[in-house]
């Protein structure tokens, strides 16, 4: 059995733009870079995100966009913070579906190589909770 993420892995254009994006939107803080050395495939930064380690190889960007992403838990105090901060770096904003009251709020953006990140404030018991109770109400109605 699996016990949990051991880390997740973006192949970047640009390492230094990744470890602005790393840092600055999602407060990460970078725990190593390889410089011009290559002990992987190819030169590379790790960072840490809350307890989640974070890998950025230098590669060829994702061809296009779609909708697979990586979502990160911030607080609702954050959410605005966190906006602007993806503002000032200039990222590219992708409206949030639709949502069901009470399941928290997202923030999802691109990074300059076609990976989409989502900041959400909720949590899968939220999620949970509001769609047993969505189709608790929609029982009722029938």
């Amino acid at each position: 059995m699996s016990a949990a993420i051991s880390h997740i892995t973006f192949v970047v254009k640009d390492l230094d733009r990744m470890a602005d994006i790393v840092t600055g939107v999602l407060c990460g803080r970078e725990v190593y870079s390889s410089g011009e050395d290559t002990f992987s495939s190819s030169r590379e930064k790790f960072f840490l995100v809350g307890d989640a380690w974070l890998a950025a190889m230098e590669g060829e960007p994702l061809p296009r966009r779609s909708y697979n992403h990586v979502a990160f838990k911030i607080e609702e105090a954050e959410f605005e913070t966190r906006l602007d901060a993806i503002k000032r770096l200039g990222l590219e904003l992708k409206p949030p579906r639709p949502r069901v009251e009470g399941e928290g709020r997202s923030i999802y953006f691109y990074d300059d190589d076609n990976h989409l990140f989502e900041l959400h404030t909720g949590t899968l018991e939220m999620r949970l909770e509001s769609y047993a109770r969505i189709l608790e109400e929609r029982r009722a109605a029938t």
